[in-house]
């Protein structure tokens, strides 16, 4: 089997376990539903838009890391997973700052998405306004993504707070937009050229 037979494959074998161990695991399903929403859309999307659209190789990988934070926080809720627990410990946080590994990776691999999708399908060419571009449209989403939180905390009420995940940091949305622009802008800075390795690979392949 070629690799673009067996992408599909085995990316949705491997984004499957990952929910299903989530869903079986988790304490709150609810919550589960809002934390790992981001699997539930883009994992059909990749896999029907795949007939006319392959990403590199990279950008798969990435994803399936995005999906594992995604779903662990799923399991726990952010505000509840030890990796953060024992980081607080470690570092002498004042509290659980998992989500702030998830909404860094928030900027992180949607800007090589959308760097991807914008050099193959736009005639923007790396350069200042590629960056520019870029980076306002991960800015873009994660406020987006904040007013979702704020909907949802607002009509749900209570029983949103896990999803929520402040810890009483009234400026936790704020922090959460500059994390997600400093993941955005540091995947920019640092994989650029791994990326374009990448996407020549794809090209070969095809």
């Amino acid at each position: 089997m070629d690799y673009k037979n067996r992408f599909p494959v085995l990316f949705t074998i491997l984004s499957l376990i990952i929910l299903t161990l989530s869903f079986i695991f988790t304490r709150d399903r609810f919550t589960w539903v809002l934390e790992v929403a981001p699997i539930l859309i883009a994992l059909p999307l990749l896999v029907f838009t795949y007939k006319f659209f392959q990403f590199s190789k990279i950008i798969y990988i990435l994803l399936i890391i995005h999906f594992v934070i995604l779903a662990v926080g799923g399991i726990y809720t952010y505000a509840e997973v030890p990796l953060g627990y024992w980081m607080q410990d470690l570092f002498g946080f004042e509290r659980n700052h998992y989500d702030r590994i998830g909404h860094f990776f928030q900027g992180f691999v949607p800007a090589l998405v959308l760097r991807e999708i914008l050099l193959r399908t736009s005639p923007i060419r790396p350069g200042k306004w590629l960056f520019t571009i870029i980076i306002w449209m991960c800015l873009g989403f994660s406020a987006f993504y904040e007013l979702i939180e704020w909907w949802t905390a607002s009509s749900q009420g209570a029983s949103a707070d896990a999803f929520l995940g402040s810890q009483g940091d009234i400026w936790d949305a704020q922090k959460d937009m500059l994390l997600a622009f400093i993941g955005a802008t540091t995947a920019l800075l640092s994989l650029s050229r791994i990326h374009d390795r990448s996407m020549a690979a794809n090209d070969n392949r095809k």
